[in-house]
């Protein structure tokens, strides 16, 4: 069942995105995330908390608020982990300045829902 899960939740990930693609600023947006300023993505502890209740609007807030916090940016990969029993995506971009990130995202709110 959870392999099951993992590879749904792998193949709707790579369908939402293309690993070269540049992302751009987007002007309609409805994405639902946590506003708490200390949560900025860098580490598990400052993951960005992502609010949507199924999979593919999760997905979609988490390539929305790269858009949006690292315009021109690209992506070079995602994993997903698990911290104490919770589920995260950690997001590899490279900025519009050539700098490399990872970006932590807690994924419980949606984790396995469709």
């Amino acid at each position: 069942m959870i392999r099951s899960i993992l590879i749904l939740l792998c193949f709707s990930v790579m369908l939402g995105c293309a690993s070269s693609k540049k992302a751009t600023s987007s002007s309609a947006s409805s994405v639902f995330i946590s506003n708490k300023s200390e949560n900025d993505g860098s580490s598990y502890e400052k993951a960005i908390v992502i609010e949507e209740k199924t999979e593919s609007a999760g997905v979609a807030a988490e390539y929305e608020w790269i858009r949006k916090n690292y315009p021109g940016s690209q992506s070079g990969g995602q994993a997903l982990t698990f911290k104490d029993k919770t589920p995260y995506d950690i997001l590899d971009i490279v900025t519009a300045s050539g700098e490399k990130k990872k970006i932590y995202f807690n994924i419980a709110n949606y984790f396995g829902k469709f």
